[in-house]
């Protein structure tokens, strides 16, 4: 299973919103150039955001876009899953009618450990502390370089 490139951009776009001041709106022109993204592509990524309620956004003059909630209460897991949906490692753990094996497949219960052990690690990690790391680790380099 490999992460969109939507979803990488998201979870960047959501920690760069949670960077700025609380209730700060941010124009949509600064997301794409402090994130590298094209404007097309943005809109594209925020909608889910929107819709799952992580992000919001205001329209007109001043408009822009502002975390829906506050960093701490929005998780990894839940911008995956806007971005792509139910997280799913295997097509037997989303439809029980797929596989007539299930019920004694060793395999399965492999797929569904390791899908709830994915979700659980996804969920630890609050984007507040994705803004915590990443400050962590600059102050880090800065200090390698001086």
């Amino acid at each position: 299973m490999v992460i969109t490139r939507a979803t990488e951009y998201a979870i960047r776009a959501v920690i760069f919103l949670a960077q700025q001041p609380k209730n700060a709106i941010v124009l949509k022109k600064d997301i794409c150039r402090t994130q590298e993204v094209t404007p097309a592509f943005l809109t594209k990524i925020l909608q889910p955001l929107i819709k799952a309620g992580i992000v919001s956004s205001q329209r007109g003059v001043g408009g822009g876009f502002l975390l829906a909630k506050d960093p701490c209460e929005i998780t990894m897991l839940d911008i995956l899953q806007a971005e792509e949906g139910q997280l799913k490692l295997n097509h037997c753990l989303v439809d029980t009618t797929f596989c007539h094996r299930d019920s004694y497949c060793a395999a399965h219960e492999v797929w569904h450990d390791a899908q709830h052990e994915m979700a659980e690690v996804l969920k630890r990690y609050s984007v507040a502390d994705l803004v915590r790391r990443e400050k962590e680790k600059l102050e880090f380099l800065k200090n390698q370089t001086t």
